[in-house]
């Protein structure tokens, strides 16, 4: 199975991100967790994108807050699927939002919800379960159990 490569440009990120590497954990899905700034360690974040495919890696998220370049420096030097998750460290994130968003054309950046680090491995684990049919058995079984819950929920309010 690919992995999953999970970069943050800083420490700071990692409360957010960490749920991230919870959700890709709960589906077997392997990851590793780095942190690269588009700033401050751009020859190791540009490294890192430019050898991802070679490394076994099969998507990669990116998370960064305030100018939030990280996700487009890494898109700019892979051709492999990313997914940007702005982290609210200023303004509410919109800053971080719209630098994620707002990526040329044939540079894309799927981006989720400010800190919305949950939602971007299960995308992540849904692009890596267009060719692993047990990874999207997996997902479609916690979607039937979150089905389930969700109506034991209504049927108790409706006693």
């Amino acid at each position: 199975m690919k992995k999953v490569g999970i970069i943050m440009g800083s420490a700071s990120d990692l409360p957010v991100v960490s749920k991230a590497k919870e959700v890709l954990d709960s589906l077997e899905i392997p990851n590793e967790m780095h942190i690269y700034s588009a700033h401050r360690t751009p020859a190791q974040a540009r490294a890192f994108a430019e050898n991802a495919r070679a490394d076994g890696f099969g998507v990669l998220i990116a998370a960064a807050g305030m100018a939030a370049h990280l996700a487009g420096a890494i898109a700019a030097g892979t051709t492999l699927p990313v997914i940007g998750i702005p982290i609210n460290s200023s303004l509410g994130g919109l800053d971080a939002l719209l630098a994620t968003v707002q990526m040329p054309s044939g540079i894309p950046v799927a981006t989720v919800a400010i800190d919305g680090a949950k939602n971007a491995a299960w995308l992540a684990a849904e692009i890596l379960a267009v060719e692993d049919a047990q990874l999207a058995e997996r997902i479609g079984a916690y979607r039937a159990r979150n089905t389930e819950e969700i109506l034991k929920k209504d049927a108790e309010i409706n006693q």
